[in-house]
């Protein structure tokens, strides 16, 4: 018998196309993954990515009937079968949510609004009303009319996006997240995406080449935060790493202890923020 494991999110753990679960150390419990990039293809190229074999590029045309298919006949297996007792661990056994995340940018995908309404209706039918749908983005299409009616829907849904937020310098994107992007489109794109869905800020602090943060780089992340409106902000998911990054720049990526993650989270706290840290 496999269980899921909170070090281990294979996107193949159950056999399916778009659909996997995992164990989500932030959600705490069971999520239901929607990959709408099994091509492993991402505008962004971040450095702790567990992605094995990442490529740039966008979602592929998604089988939105299989899709479908999946979703349903997996909520049902968890709720009526005997799949929890079979994968997941005693006390854990509860599905937290239904996230679309997987192997790239999930608003890439061209029918994304259309997938959104999709999986809500899904859930609801399920009579899992209560279980959130959350999007876990880079932020980086949210221009796009199809994106934004697709965050709208989300929001009508009782949905919540998770923004990757890594850094507030032009440099520490580049070195994070693989592309070139001036920290003020970072702060206005957020603000967007706060406006049309409830938004929580994602960001993964780590040590490169086994030194901290320094004191500049925080400051520039946090005016990156306060620039986009922190009034408008649910708040930030502080996190560090624990998989294993599947890209070249792996050895150059370490974790920070918690107290080095307490420490960054006071600073967060001190702008009017809730924090939630997942060392």
């Amino acid at each position: 018998m496999t269980l899921l494991k909170v070090s281990d999110h294979n996107r193949d753990f159950a056999g399916m196309t778009y659909v996997y679960p995992v164990l989500s150390r932030r959600a705490g419990g069971v999520s239901v993954g929607i990959n709408l990039n099994p091509n492993n293809a991402c505008n962004w190229h971040c450095v702790y990515c567990q992605v094995p074999n990442l490529v740039r590029g966008a979602a592929p045309a998604i089988d939105r009937d299989v899709l479908r298919k999946e979703l349903s006949g997996f909520l049902t297996a968890l709720m009526e079968g005997d799949y929890m007792q079979e994968h997941v661990p005693e006390g854990l056994r509860t599905i937290k949510d239904i996230a679309f995340s997987g192997n790239g940018e999930p608003t890439s995908a061209g029918e994304f609004a259309d997938i959104v309404s999709d999986v809500l209706a899904i859930r609801d039918a399920a009579g899992l009303t209560s279980v959130p749908v959350r999007l876990i983005t880079n932020g980086s299409l949210i221009k796009r009319s199809a994106v934004q009616e697709g965050l709208r829907r989300l929001a009508a849904g009782g949905g919540e996006v998770w923004f990757k937020v890594d850094g507030g310098r032009r440099e520490d994107i580049a070195r994070i997240n693989g592309v070139d992007l001036d920290p003020a489109s970072v702060s206005r794109a957020l603000a967007k995406s706060a406006e049309l869905c409830p938004t929580w800020v994602q960001t993964c602090m780590f040590a490169w080449d086994g030194e901290a943060p320094n004191e500049a780089a925080i400051d520039a992340y946090l005016e990156t935060l306060s620039a986009a409106g922190i009034d408008a902000l649910e708040g930030v998911l502080l996190y560090g790493v624990v998989r294993a990054s599947m890209q070249p720049e792996a050895v150059r990526v370490s974790a920070l202890d918690e107290t080095g993650l307490l420490l960054i989270a006071e600073r967060i706290k001190e702008k009017g923020l809730t924090v939630r840290v997942s060392p």
